[in-house]
Order: structure tokens, then sequence, then C-alpha cells
């Protein structure tokens, strides 16, 4: 299919979507719509019939979008937490948390600590970090919702910060595109310390796990929280499971170490680690950035699973039969995420592939004419735009970033670097606030929370980010000083965090009891 180019057009099949999914509160629905009036605006465009075409156009999109390693990642990791939770695993593994864990905040604290830790890929961590915590944090009355916005907060922008990252390797790929640096690791150096978002996504987490200085929609869930309404889907039952008594904390951390261990191996292996490539061979980060994750994710998946038939059958946890009919299970409350992951891929074909969104966005960047003081901001915006209307930051930075590193040589040099972070920090903002986001609906798979729960709570949160990160880049486009602008958009978050807490206390009215 050839692409066609509609203008201001091509922003019509995210925006139905995204306003849709915020009336209607039916995500799939809501996709569908989206992808419909794209597919019916590329028809007309194209000449074909506008009664046959959309509809063919979109499930052929759907089927060339599809990226099906993550979807089987997603049903073969869906299979491996109920049988933790089957097993007895995931029990033993609360018992033994609740000994060291004695509160609630220590329990978002090690969410977020893991959320860290797992910096190798955001997929990865999102689906991960919620099959571990999701046992702890709710035996201390952590709101799913709030479960997903710490997991959402903790992995694309710790992997954004980390150069040995999947996201490290792609952007340092970028980076000696542009021509601007020699070197995609110092490249990618040089911008940590203008991503603003990226950082006070991290100083955010920490103020609302520390002080609990929550506000808006996720202020109201934590209370229902308190009252024993987590606001959970999918998994709420397995406390209620039937378990064996044998099972140790060994039986839920041996496969989640397991699928950690084979994933990141595989990962290499498929980046050409130990290829005879000198240019990946014997290199972490290169590899990372030339392997497929969604592939390498499948793999450690799966023999995460092996593993598992082999800890739990011949002890007798459960039954060969039993283990198999678990796999079944666990994959059912998967569906429903993989639907709108195959819809938010064929959505996102509609914008890039048949309408040509980014071209558009990008036409209408270079004829602006934007001072170079407000470079940064501009760009930021611009990333977030483009990113919240596709739902994906790597796409929207895929783009951008050769656009903008000649832009700013040419009209602020002295700003490029600044210009190019200010690019991935509008990027992960837009991505964090779209409902169409991959990485935004494996966030709220992972946590068995419901999607739009998640997307609605998210956003205030993400938009006061934005809002500080905006007077750090304006600072920074004034003065040129990316300290300046940190220090200052940090003191601003944190004073803005803690007055928005305040006023949410103040008009919260305990409701009645029924």
């Amino acid at each position: 299919m050839d692409s066609v180019y509609v203008g201001a057009w091509s922003l019509v099949p995210p925006v139905v979507a995204i306003v849709l999914a915020l009336i209607t509160k039916e995500v799939v629905f809501s996709l569908v719509a989206g992808v419909l009036s794209g597919t019916l605006i590329y028809a007309i465009a194209s000449g074909l019939n506008p009664v046959v075409a959309p509809v063919n156009v979109m499930f052929e999109l759907i089927i060339n979008r599809a990226d099906m390693y993550i979807m089987l990642f997603c049903f073969l990791l869906g299979s491996l937490v109920y049988l933790i939770n089957a097993s007895g695993g995931a029990k033993a593994y609360g018992r033994w948390a609740s000994g060291v864990i004695k509160s609630k905040r220590q329990s978002t604290l090690l969410t977020t600590f893991l959320g860290c830790l797992i910096f190798i890929d955001d997929y990865f961590n999102a689906l991960t970090v919620g099959s571990v915590m999701k046992p702890v944090t709710d035996r201390y009355q952590v709101s799913r919702p709030k479960l997903a916005y710490l997991i959402d907060s903790t992995s694309a922008p710790i992997c954004i910060l980390v150069p040995i990252s999947t996201w490290g390797a792609a952007v340092g790929g970028y980076m000696v595109d542009t021509g601007v640096f020699k070197s995609g690791i110092s490249g990618f150096m040089a911008m940590v310390p203008y991503n603003l978002y990226a950082i006070l996504c991290l100083l955010m987490v920490i103020l609302i796990c520390v002080f609990s200085w929550d506000f808006g929609l996720m202020h109201r869930f934590e209370k229902k929280a308190a009252r024993g309404n987590l606001s959970a889907t999918a998994d709420q039952d397995y406390e209620k499971m039937e378990t064996p008594t044998n099972a140790t904390l060994w039986d839920m951390i041996l496969p989640i170490l397991v699928l950690v261990v084979v994933s990141i191996l595989a990962m290499m292996y498929i980046g050409g680690f130990w290829s005879d490539d000198p240019s990946v061979a014997g290199q972490f980060g290169p590899s990372l950035g030339n392997s497929v994750s969604g592939q390498a994710l499948t793999w450690g998946s799966f023999a995460a699973l092996l593993f598992t038939l082999l800890l739990y059958v011949p002890r007798k946890i459960m039954s060969f039969h039993e283990f198999f009919d678990g796999m079944i299970k666990g994959m059912e409350p998967m569906i429903t995420a993989g639907v709108i992951l195959l819809l938010a891929w064929a959505i996102g074909g509609v914008c890039r592939e048949l309408l040509s969104t980014p071209e558009y966005v990008s036409n209408l960047f270079q004829t602006l004419g934007v001072p170079g003081a407000i470079l940064p901001v501009i760009v930021f915006i611009f990333a977030a735009f483009l990113s919240f209307s596709t739902g994906t930051s790597w796409g929207t930075f895929g783009i951008l970033l050769p656009i903008v590193a000649p832009v700013a040589q040419t009209i602020a040099p002295e700003l490029t670097v600044a210009a190019l972070a200010a690019t991935l920090a509008g990027s992960i903002f837009g991505d964090h606030c779209s409902p169409i986001s991959d990485t935004t609906i494996l966030s709220s798979t992972g946590a068995s929370c419901n999607h739009l729960d998640h997307v609605n709570s998210q956003m205030p949160y993400a938009l006061t980010i934005a809002a500080c990160s905006l007077v750090g880049y304006i600072l920074i486009g004034l003065t040129g000083n990316g300290v300046l602008g940190l220090v200052v958009s940090a003191v601003l978050l944190v004073a803005v965090v803690y007055a928005l807490h305040r006023v949410a206390e103040k008009n919260y009215v305990e409701p009645a009891e029924a």
C-alpha cells in the first residue's frame, strides 16, 4: 500500500480514538473507530472503494503491523504468572516479603527499585515488575492504578537514561546518523542531563512513594484502596486460589530469574555478541541495539516455562495436567491486552505508513521559523504531540532527531544537545499520556489494572512533570545552562506536587458508608 499525503487529515485517526476512549471508556471500540476513520480517509484519497477498502485495509494493517513476538511474550508471561500463583510461590513470596517489608511506603519503594533495576528493555520491565510486585503491593493496599503508574514511570524513563539498554543503543545509533556525534554512547550520555522529563519522572516517583503526595484521580484510587478496593482486574482472585502448602519462596524467584537471565542472553545472542561481526561482537551495548527485544523476550519466557515445568511437576507442586491447564488459564487475561496492542499497532500504521502523519508534523515544524532561544521548548511540544498521536516514543524520536539536529545547528548551535534531549523527553511525555501507547498498555496489563484507569490517573502526573520540564527548557534556552534548568524544574516540581496534594486532601470527602 502506497502512502498518501493528506495534511491535517492525518491527525484524525488518533484524535478519534483518543476522544472516543475518554468519552465511552471502551478502548477496543475507540481504537477500531480510529483505525476505520484513517482507512476511510486513505481509501478516499487513493480512489479506492470507500465501503470495502477501509475494512480490508484495516485487517491488512493488523496482520502486517502485528509484532507476534510481543504477542507471544504477553501470552507466555501470562501463563508464567498464573503458574507461579497456582504453585503457591507467590504466596510464599508474599509471606517472606511481609517479614521484610513492613509498610506501604517500603512496598512502593521496592517496586520503584525493581523498575529502575530492570533497565534493559521497557516491555520487559513493564510486565516483569508487575508480576513480581503485585502480591506485595496488594498486601499493603496499594491501588492497581498506582502500581501501573510506578511501572510506567520507571520503565521508559530509566531506559532512556541508561546507555546499556535497548533504548540507549537505538538512540546512540540515531546520534551517529545525525552527524552531530562520532560516538553513539558519547552522544547519548551528553543528552542525559538535559532529558528533564525522564529525570523529573523518577523524582516524582520518589516523592509519591516516600511522602504519598498523591493528587487527582490517583488520590481517589488510593483512598478506595485503603478501604479494600484495589481497582484490580483479571487476577484479583489469585489470593483466593487454593495452592499447595509445600511451595517455597524459590518457586517464584527462580522462574523470574530464569526469565531475566535468558532474556538478556538472548538479546546479546540475537544482536551478534557472539558473532563474527566486529561492530557488535563482544560489545554489550551495540549488541543490544542490534537485537530484536520481542524475540529475545519470547525466548526468555519460553525458557522460564520449561524451567517451571521441571521445577514444579517432579516435586508434585502440581501435576502434568494441572501445569498445562494452568498455562491456558494464564493466557486468558492477556486476550484483551493482545487485542488492544493489535489495534494500537494498526492505528500507528495508519498514521505512519498510509496518511504520512510524521511528514505533516515535520513540515509544520520546519516552516514555523522557530527562534533559537525557545527551540528546546518547541521541540519538546512537537515531540510530545507526535508521540501522543501515534502512541510510539521510539517512532517519534526516530522521525524527529534527524530533523532537529540540522535545524538546531543552523539557528542555535549551542542548544543542539538540549534540543535533541528535548526530543527524547517530549517523546516519552507523549507516550505516557497516550492511551494507544504500547508501553502504557503493557504497564496496565502488568499491574492488572483497567487500562483507562491507568491512563486517566497517570495523565495529571505526566502533565505536571511536563509543565515543570517546560520551565526548565525555557531557562536552558535563555541561559544555555543545563544545570540551572534541571535544578529549577526539580525544585518547582517538589513545590507543585506538594501543593496539589494539599488541595486534594482538603477537597476530599469520605464517601458515606453503604
